[in-house]
């Protein structure tokens, strides 16, 4: 059974949210207005719960009283029985609604992919992955705009960054942040050996000027002429943007936008994106969870994900899920994958709220 305590405890919060509402300096001041108001209506069906939680231990307490009444007794067990069929689906709601929500769960993201270990094919396996997202996303109804990328003269890419626009985007694409591995016989392979690269991913919640405040004087900027496909001025002026962060040594670039404005704009919202990301990590360090998102190295070893082509299968290795080369990589059934992810990520939350 739940604390009879805590149920109160989270409608009488819910209530005096309600009041503050109503308080005459938060209506005035916009921004927070909204904030509460966004709580109020995201707290809403856990204080429902919680409201009909403490009902039915009043009607189950009243029954009880019942069962010392010869008359009544018969009446009062079913009574009683009737109430507690529904306490343990009721409970389970509660129990899944009070699992802390990740902060980012909402945002739109960047998503950055790398040719790590293996040479032209590395790359061509990035290419690969990035073929494999852009298919989840349209099924999912979302917007993907490319932001900069490095294209390998074999096909693939040294590296691609790209941004992801819709609802909770950040809730399922978290769970691609690591070392992805591929084992197979590459285009380049005339011996027909196979061959074992990987590649990194990178899922980065995005960030606004609000969340994430820099300092202009932290900054250093470099501009320099692009040297890939993109706008007119392409190879004729400066026109590509790399910003280091000097506090922290983060280094960010663009040069894949029209103009100079736009590449230090795109380049800013990657650098915003990883501070933030940086602060939650450093948030749950703190916490003593682990962190939000590591993708190692790039070696062979660090992995959580691998895709076998001879096999026709494709291993996440943190919850042991087996699909097929094709399905995944090359079809549509990454979504599945994710929800199984997504499932065993709530049930170690649950799990952890109920210790």
């Amino acid at each position: 059974m739940l604390e009879q305590a805590k149920m109160q405890k989270i409608i009488d919060a819910y209530e005096d949210l309600q009041e503050k509402m109503g308080d005459p300096s938060v209506v005035a001041d916009q921004v927070e207005y909204q904030r509460l108001a966004k709580e109020y209506a995201k707290q809403g069906p856990l204080v429902k719960n919680a409201r009909e939680y403490l009902q039915l231990l009043n009607d189950l307490s009243d029954a009880k009283e019942m069962l010392s009444d010869d008359d009544m007794h018969d009446f009062a067990q079913d009574e009683i029985s009737e109430i507690e069929a529904k306490f343990p689906n009721l409970e389970n709601e509660i129990k899944l609604m009070l699992i802390p929500e990740d902060p980012a769960d909402e945002k739109d993201i960047i998503v950055e992919i790398r040719a790590a270990a293996g040479g032209d094919e590395a790359a061509i396996f990035a290419g690969d992955l990035y073929r494999m997202y852009e298919r989840y996303i349209s099924d999912k109804g979302w917007k993907i705009e490319p932001m900069d990328m490095s294209a390998s003269d074999m096909g693939g890419y040294k590296e691609i960054q790209f941004k992801v626009k819709g609802d909770y985007v950040y809730s399922l694409m978290k769970f691609e942040s690591g070392v992805h591995r591929v084992q197979r016989v590459p285009k380049t392979e005339s011996q027909g050996r196979i061959h074992t690269s990987t590649a990194t991913v990178a899922v980065l919640p995005e960030a606004d000027e609000v969340e994430v405040k820099i300092d202009e004087n932290d900054l250093r900027i470099d501009v320099y002429r692009a040297g890939g496909p993109g706008g007119q001025c392409v190879n004729t002026t400066d026109s590509a943007v790399r910003i280091t962060h000097i506090p922290t040594g983060l280094v960010v670039q663009s040069q894949d936008q029209k103009s100079q404005i736009q590449n230090r704009a795109a380049a800013m919202s990657v650098l915003r994106a990883r501070l933030y990301e940086k602060m939650l990590a450093d948030q749950q360090a703190e916490e003593g969870a682990a962190r939000l998102a590591q993708i190692g190295k790039g070696d062979r070893s660090e992995k959580i994900r691998t895709y076998n082509g001879p096999q026709d299968r494709v291993t996440d290795h943190r919850i042991g899920y087996n699909g097929t080369y094709n399905g995944i990589l090359l079809g549509n059934d990454l979504g599945n994958l994710i929800i199984e992810l997504q499932a065993a990520d709530r049930a170690q939350k649950l799990a952890d709220a109920v210790e």
